[in-house]
């Protein structure tokens, strides 16, 4: 895999993490949706990790190299 491909794999993942923040915030603010918020966070921490995990892994690689 490439460091490109790596880098767009972070960029999804932190897109994915940043939506289920806005949803989390979002079910937070709801008496109703209120017990979705803790779930819904903790996914996006995973996500987010997942980001991290992959700009990590495309910051070892080289910018030309296939793995």
């Amino acid at each position: 895999m490439t460091r490109k491909q790596r880098l767009a794999m972070a960029d999804a993942a932190a897109s994915r993490a940043a939506s289920l923040a806005r949803e989390a915030e979002s079910a937070a603010r709801n008496n109703d949706l209120r017990y979705k918020a803790q779930p819904l966070a903790a996914a996006g921490v995973l996500w987010a990790d997942v980001a991290r995990a992959h700009a990590a892994i495309a910051e070892a690689l080289p910018e030309s190299e296939h793995v």
